[in-house]
């Protein structure tokens, strides 16, 4: 919703609207993508019952990472690896289920912490663009206020646009390498562990996939809207 009320709140060419649009669009297909392999995926069972958890740690121990904890939280995909504090923290249905959906998501945050382990360049990256991102984030809204109710300022609120959705158009492209390299070792690793069986990787490879859109997603939709204001900028 931030990102079509700030984009109308200034003139732009149709060919950005179609853009927006499309982003939207784009994005609504992603998140139903992810329900619905998830969705599908969660209800698999796997045929060792090893849980998201043993998967994780399986994976992990295999690189020589015994110094990361792994925690579960509540909330439905809350999954994620804190580098900061070297936590692996996974949603309360992944962490103790054992769906094909739990082995693959619960890898997959493995794999970010044997990124971090062995230093992978575009985490590094993204790790020091977090602080300037949150910042941006927690500016934006007030840029969007102030482009409704100060018109007046209409230029410097654009400039400050431009430069919010800069930085995270960048952050979201850093972003997409670090997913996707982390899903590839996910698979590779519950395969050669033999905690999946060859049948079983269409399921994990479905669910990391889908997930992968997401942040494509996110990529597109702040391309876009940073294209959308440097147009209105130079109109």
């Amino acid at each position: 919703m931030t990102i079509q009320l700030f984009a109308f709140a200034f003139l732009s060419p149709p060919i950005v609207l179609g853009l927006l649009l499309f982003s939207i669009i784009f994005a609504g297909y992603a998140q139903y993508r992810v329900s619905s392999a998830y969705g599908k995926n969660v209800r698999i069972p796997s045929r060792g019952r090893i849980t998201g958890r043993e998967a994780a740690e399986a994976v992990m121990a295999r690189a020589g990472i015994r110094d990361v904890e792994i925690v579960q939280t509540p909330g439905h995909l809350t999954d994620h690896y804190d580098p900061t504090h070297k936590r692996l923290v996974l949603s309360t249905e992944n962490y103790q289920g054992t769906s094909l959906a739990a082995l693959g998501v619960a890898a997959h945050e493995a794999g970010h912490a044997i990124q971090h382990k062995v230093g992978y360049s575009m985490l590094q990256t993204r790790m020091a663009l977090v602080p300037i991102t949150q910042i941006t984030s927690r500016i934006l809204p007030f840029v969007i206020v102030g482009a409704f109710f100060f018109r007046g300022f209409g230029g410097i609120m654009l400039d400050v646009g431009i430069v919010c959705y800069a930085v995270l158009t960048l952050f979201h492209l850093v972003t997409l390498p670090v997913e996707f390299d982390a899903s590839r070792r996910a698979k590779a690793e519950l395969a050669g562990l033999g905690i999946i069986a060859p049948e079983e990787r269409k399921g994990v490879s479905e669910t990391l996939n889908a997930a992968a859109l997401t942040y494509v997603a996110a990529f597109l939709s702040s391309l876009i809207n940073l294209l959308w204001l440097v147009s209105a900028r130079r109109n």
